[in-house]
Formats: C-alpha cells, sequence, structure tokens
C-alpha cells in the first residue's frame, strides 16, 4: 500500500465555510466555465448524477460555456455522453470512454447485492437471463428502442414486465455491461446495446481504475472527505481508503477544522457575490455526504425532505439562499424562486440574470 501525503496547508477556522464552498465551487465548473463542449465537463467529473433528466442537462449547461440545451442533448444523440447506471446503482452521464473501466468497478459488486430483491419480484437468475438475451437480439443491428418497446419484446418472449420488473431488468441489463443510453426520440429515452454505442476498449485493471476514480473525484468535488468518497461512490471504505493511496501523487491532505479533506493540486477559488440556479440533485450537493458547506442547518429540510429527493437550489455568494422551480403559467415559462428570507435589491438583480441565463440555455423566454 502507497503511503498517503502528509498535511500540505491549513484553512484558518474563521473563514472555513466560505472557504470550502469557494474552492468547491471552483472545482466543480460553477464559479468557472472553462470548456466549451458538455463532454469534456462529463469527462473532468468522471459521472455526474442524470436521474432527472431534464435537470441533469442543465447541470452540464450550467458549467459549459455558452452551451444550450441543444448541444447537451446532441451529444448524448451521438454517444459522445452515454447515459447509464452507475455509482450507487443511480442513473450518471459518463463519457463514452470512460464508461467500461466504471462498469468494471461497480457493476458486478452491484448485482451481486440484488439478488434479494430480484426474487421477491419473481426475476429469477434464468428470467434475468433470458431477458437480457431477449432485448439484446432485439437490439442487435444498431436498434435503439424505448423502454415501452422493449416491454413489448419481453411480452412477447412471455417474460413479465410489470410491478416494476422492467425497470430492475432494464437496470440488470445495464450493470452487466449490456444496455446504455441510445439517442433521445422526442421526449422519449432509448436503449442501445452498449458494444454498439462504446467501441471495446482494453480493460483497465482494478487499482488502476481506482487510482483514476479518486483523481476525477477530488478534483472536481474536492476538498472532500474519505466519507464524502465512499457516499458518492458507494464504495466501502477499504477500497476508498486504497483508492486516495494510489492517486495521491496527483492528491493532497487538507485539515480543515480538525478533519481531513482531500484535494488535487492547484489553486483554489474565490467566493464570487452572483447567484446560481442549481437543478435538482446537483452534484454541488449529492456529490458530498456532509452538505454543511453549502447549506446552512436550518434550511436542510427546505431542500431535502426525504425519500432521496434533493430540490433545485438558488445559490448566492456561495451559499443556499432559497429554492425553485420552473412552471408553465399563461402558455410561458416562468421560475418560481423561493427564498428562504427576503432577498435584498442587489441579490434579487443577481437572482435576475441567473434567471436569464438558464433561459437562454432553454430558448424560452422566462418571466
Amino acid at each position: 500500500m502507497i503511503a498517503a501525503p502528509r498535511a500540505i496547508f491549513r484553512y484558518a477556522r474563521r473563514v472555513r465555510a466560505r472557504s470550502l464552498s469557494a474552492e468547491r465551487l471552483h472545482r466543480q465548473l460553477i464559479s468557472r466555465q472553462p470548456f466549451a463542449r458538455p463532454v469534456e465537463v462529463v469527462r473532468w467529473f468522471g459521472a455526474i448524477q442524470a436521474q432527472d433528466y431534464p435537470a441533469s442537462l442543465w447541470a452540464l449547461g450550467l458549467r459549459t460555456a455558452g452551451a444550450r440545451q441543444a448541444d447537451v442533448e446532441a451529444a448524448i444523440a451521438d454517444g459522445s455522453i452515454i447515459r447509464m447506471h452507475g455509482f450507487r446503482g443511480t442513473w450518471q452521464h459518463v463519457a463514452r470512454d470512460d464508461a467500461r473501466w466504471m462498469l468494471g468497478l461497480v457493476g458486478e459488486r452491484l448485482v451481486a447485492g440484488s439478488g434479494r430483491r430480484m426474487r421477491a419480484i419473481g426475476l429469477a437468475p434464468k428470467t434475468l437471463v433470458r431477458a437480457v438475451d431477449c432485448m439484446a437480439r432485439a437490439l442487435d443491428g444498431g436498434g435503439q428502442l424505448t423502454r415501452h418497446e422493449l416491454a413489448g419484446a419481453l411480452t412477447r418472449a412471455r417474460i413479465g414486465s410489470d410491478g416494476g420488473r422492467l425497470m430492475h431488468i432494464l437496470w440488470y441489463a445495464e450493470l452487466h455491461g449490456l444496455l446504455c443510453s441510445g439517442a433521445p426520440r422526442g421526449k422519449h429515452q432509448t436503449f442501445a446495446l452498449l458494444d454498439e454505442r462504446v467501441p471495446p476498449s482494453r480493460a483497465l485493471g482494478r487499482e488502476p481504475s481506482l487510482a483514476r476514480l479518486a483523481e476525477r473525484y477530488f478534483r472536481s468535488r474536492g476538498p472532500a472527505t474519505e466519507r464524502d468518497f465512499a457516499w458518492w461512490t458507494g464504495l466501502g471504505m477499504g477500497d476508498v481508503r486504497e483508492a486516495i493511496a494510489l492517486a495521491h501523487p496527483a492528491l493532497e491532505r487538507v485539515e480543515l477544522d480538525g478533519r481531513v479533506y482531500w484535494n488535487a493540486a492547484g489553486a483554489a477559488g474565490s467566493t464570487r457575490d452572483g447567484a446560481e440556479l442549481l437543478p435538482a440533485f446537483d452534484e454541488c450537493l449529492i456529490g458530498y455526504q456532509d452538505r454543511a458547506a453549502f447549506v446552512e442547518a436550518a434550511h436542510v429540510r427546505r431542500i431535502n425532505a426525504g425519500g432521496g429527493l434533493l430540490r433545485p437550489i438558488v445559490l448566492l455568494g456561495g451559499r443556499a439562499v432559497g429554492t425553485w422551480r420552473r412552471t408553465i403559467v399563461k402558455g410561458a415559462m416562468a421560475i418560481v424562486p423561493e427564498p428562504f428570507a427576503r432577498l435584498a435589491a442587489r441579490e434579487r438583480e443577481a437572482l435576475a440574470a441567473a434567471i436569464d441565463r438558464y433561459a437562454t440555455f432553454v430558448a424560452q423566454a422566462a418571466r
């Protein structure tokens, strides 16, 4: 095992929260947008949350210089960006050339832990093998089918897909490296064969994969703790510590108020006073087990009321000052902010600028 590096610097206690949020916003590509293509953003992060598809488009647009929603959807349609189940078994966007080594780290382990649940809903191992084979035949030769169309193929093969079984079959097939996202068809997502969307590549190996994962996580979300990394990846603490040790030439150890954080080497960011509309499940929140750098304890329940939902937030000066939602009012798109407290005039101006930026991304006027 490679020894971890010693402490390199320490933040002062009196500026801890502001310094931590500023550095994370810099790493998270919120306070800067150095990349012009959405796939470059995805590759920077390694994987980015995508369970709420419209929100995931804005998560990429927010971080890509001059991006429009059509640009992000084009990258998904051509396969530069792949949407699949990955870390923690949840939907994520990954770059095409990262899909296989990431699945190699987590796919088999997640499937192995799902046996009891699969049997409980009537999906015995033999049934799953039949279902995977059926979908492979239906998609072979460049096919891209919707969830409904795949359910029809399973029904014709006399494989039940109701009662939540279809979702679990698709999840199983993705984690086995059979399926991934195809090109969207209107408002419907499609599935395609991974082998037809992602060219075969030489296996990376477990240790290089762990090292690469740690490098990607801490360069895009640092400073973060071991437990933050474990939460986001779903890996055990043994694997987490090994990954950090393997990646240590690219990482530095940081002490903040007596806690140990890890970060990629490089200059720290600075907090800016502008406002940002962060989408639901944004990596600024879901990337960490401890979200106190962005959210005060008094507001946690307003953002995360339970059930795994993380609402869209308004960020101002690196702190959450409210939530927001998109709705339709008299046929026009409206952005409805719900601040935790009354905003000052300059704060409302900053919020209006953030709303304008979102409206430009989706190519709609906003009220």
